[in-house]
């Protein structure tokens, strides 16, 4: 098969002016999350475990933020291709409003039932440890959800204006507002400059007021005339009905894989406290090395795999998918491979437990080997995304997950015998049945026809107008 080097090339360069802005963006807001690990590997692995068990319920507001970002995004680009400004306006509003209500009911439970719940998930665990990690993440889980509905609001403001080719505004709002949490972080956390040392309350509170920060910066910038999006009243049920259906299985992707994460982490825990400890360390070494490039591909394919289709060229869409995704392997997996090969020096950066610190480097060494097929998995999800197709990385997620993520590593690591090695396979399994599934779904699945017919039925095709 020959490839048209020229067009290859062209479409890497739109695609990196797209996601240069989110790469930058994404580094800050994982350091951000490194800094808060950092942060609180200075008060104890405990608190460490405890920070991690609580982002488990922090994530399950944050999959409904990103699946009504997914619809955002998906709409936004195929109007900004068609030149439907209206209706991608009223899609915008409507993903917005449908968020703030949809984090309410988040911030409700954590006040309520946070320490329940982290301690729910250490029942057979050491209970002594377990009373303290709950106590820690209880608390850290409440303020963080609080602010919910604002992170709803950051996360559809952001893609749904990157829809329109507009990466730079969501970089400049988060690079602010991510500096100023690692600033709170450290401050707060540690008590510097005459500041309280609230330790991880601290922390807590440098979240939520970046939450509060960055939903108001997004509403004031569509608001106005800074952004070419623009609030409208709601008037379109085919609008939200599309939005929905293309957000539905991002939601329910999200929420299969938080899900999981559950028993998963139940799982190490069976291993011992550092060992979830570990996990969370070798798991956030891989991501400040590779996320940002990951989730900068991922939106830039969803932009130019959509707009191509608002344009009228499906043809160009498919290629512009399969070019990203060859972006992603040259350059996410290429990092991925480096980070394995430095996998203890970056580990030891987090940690110098020396029961954390083996089992931390292998963590990262299995997510640095799984780069490659990472790369490919998460940009041709955004490229199916991009063309409305949300059901395909679902069904990935899905299978990925529960076959090989948890049951394989259940599995092999309690019934076979074989440890924490088996939950490393098991990883590792898990992103190569997932790039498989997208990538057979991307090549021989239906979406451009799908994505047209939608784009028909709301009035946005380049005919149209």
């Amino acid at each position: 098969m020959t490839v048209d080097r020229e067009r290859l090339v062209a479409v890497w360069r739109r695609v990196t002016a797209l996601s240069w802005p989110v790469m930058v963006e994404q580094v800050t807001r994982t350091l951000m999350r490194t800094t808060d690990i950092l942060v609180t590997a200075l008060f104890s692995p405990l608190a460490v475990a405890a920070i991690g068990l609580a982002d488990l319920y922090a994530r399950l507001p944050l999959r409904i933020g990103l699946g009504l970002s997914a619809g955002a995004i998906a709409l936004s680009s195929q109007d900004t291709g068609s030149g439907a400004t209206a209706n991608r306006d009223e899609a915008v509003t409507q993903a917005i409003l449908i968020g703030v209500l949809s984090g309410l009911p988040f911030a409700l439970f954590g006040v309520l039932f946070g320490e329940q719940a982290i301690a729910l998930l250490g029942f057979w665990a050491d209970q002594d440890e377990m009373a303290e990690v709950a106590d820690l993440g209880g608390t850290y889980l409440a303020i963080i959800l609080l602010t919910a509905p604002a992170r709803h609001v950051a996360l559809v403001g952001a893609r749904a204006l990157q829809g329109t080719g507009d990466t730079r505004t969501p970089m400049y709002v988060n690079v602010v507002s991510n500096g100023l949490n690692i600033l709170f972080s450290l401050v707060l956390g540690l008590g510097l400059f005459g500041a309280p040392r609230l330790e991880i309350v601290g922390v807590g509170l440098a979240t939520a007021f970046g939450n509060v920060f960055t939903a108001t910066a997004f509403l004031t910038a569509i608001a106005t005339d800074w952004t070419a999006a623009d609030f409208v009243l709601p008037r379109r049920l085919v609008i939200a009905k599309q939005l929905l259906v293309v957000s539905a299985p991002k939601i329910g992707e999200g929420f299969v894989a938080t899900a999981v994460e559950f028993p998963f982490n139940a799982l190490l825990l069976v291993f011992g406290a550092e060992v979830n400890g570990a996990y969370q360390i070798g798991r956030r070494v891989y991501q400040q090395v590779t996320s940002p490039l990951s989730r900068g591909l991922n939106v830039g394919a969803s932009i130019v795999v959509g707009q191509s289709l608002g344009d009228g060229d499906p043809g160009g869409a498919r290629f512009d998918g399969w070019a990203t995704a060859a972006l992603g392997l040259v350059t996410v997996g290429g990092l991925g491979l480096g980070l394995a090969a430095l996998a203890d020096p970056l580990a030891e950066l987090f940690t110098d437990d020396p029961k954390t610190v083996p089992v931390a480097a292998a963590f990262a060494f299995t997510y640095g080997v799984t780069a490659p097929f990472t790369a490919l998995y998460v940009t041709l999800s955004g490229a199916l995304q991009g063309g409305s197709d949300t059901k395909t990385p679902l069904l990935a997620r899905a299978v990925g997950l529960l076959v090989f993520y948890l049951g394989f590593s259940a599995v092999t690591s309690l019934l076979l015998g074989w440890g924490v090695f088996g939950i490393y396979v098991g990883i590792f399994l898990y992103y190569v049945s997932a790039f498989c599934i997208v990538a057979a779904g991307f090549e021989f699945g239906g979406w451009a026809t799908r994505a047209t017919a939608m784009m028909a039925e709301r009035g946005s095709t380049a005919d149209d107008d």
